[in-house]
């Protein structure tokens, strides 16, 4: 009976080094994954703030403070205007889209609403890439008002100094159409023509896909696969 309890003992003895192992891999694998989540949420977060921050500082013409927003690297693409590369080349860009001043013309509305993020974090959380609604209400008091529609498909990069930035922006413009026609009466290719501004101030690069605006049927390529399924989303361009 002694041998039995001494031979328990030693055995215990021995597997509890094994077992403290196997619980600390545990809570080490457990640690990983909360951090990884709480940095994945945070990347979430950081998107969400850039990207509302854009459209604040756009709908009141503080073009500089929407250019910061970007890498240095970063691009801007909007309808069939071309892609424009740097920080110093979209804030131009956006200055002569909206009139060629700091700041908005006295009686110009520029409000760009961004709704439904749809927000995917990179494996490594370095990267993400968003895709937002479009809704804008432009126009210059007591002379012309639209509407514009579309869709963006943005990435984003997280820098070694751990701050997100834009890495591209593009947005799909539907169409812009007067606010008294509305976009029910619109011909086709009516709601999409390059604008002024990218005709005197020329984009690095042309247009990056093939545009078919209303009333055509256009879906943008989805750069993040279906949450559920895992598989990429088909049918874009």
């Amino acid at each position: 009976m002694r041998r039995n309890c001494a031979a328990f003992a030693a055995l215990a003895i021995l597997c509890a080094p094994v077992a403290a192992s196997a619980q600390s891999a545990r809570l080490d694998r457990e640690i990983d994954e909360l951090t990884q989540r709480v940095e994945r949420l945070e990347g979430i977060r950081a998107v969400k703030k850039l990207q509302r921050a854009f459209g604040f500082y756009v709908d009141r013409g503080l073009w500089g403070e929407a250019a910061d927003l970007f890498a240095d690297d970063g691009t801007i693409e909007i309808g069939i205007d071309g892609v424009y590369v740097g920080k110093e080349r979209i804030r131009e860009y956006l200055k002569r889209l909206h009139g060629g001043q700091e700041g908005l013309i006295y009686g110009q509305l520029n409000e760009w609403v961004t709704l439904q993020p749809a927000i995917s974090i990179a494996d490594d959380g370095m990267s993400a890439t968003a895709r937002w609604r479009d809704l804008g209400m432009l126009g210059q008091y007591k002379q012309h008002a639209e509407w514009r529609d579309g869709i963006y498909e943005n990435t984003y990069v997280k820098g070694a100094d751990g701050i997100w930035r834009i890495r591209s922006l593009h947005l799909y413009v539907n169409f812009v159409t007067p606010y008294e026609k509305g976009w029910a009466r619109l011909q086709p290719g009516e709601g999409l023509l390059r604008s002024d501004a990218s005709k005197e101030f020329p984009p690095d690069r042309g247009p990056s896909d093939n545009y078919e605006p209303f009333p055509a049927v256009q879906l943008p390529p989805f750069r993040a696969p279906n949450p559920v399924t895992g598989k990429n989303v088909e049918g874009g361009q």
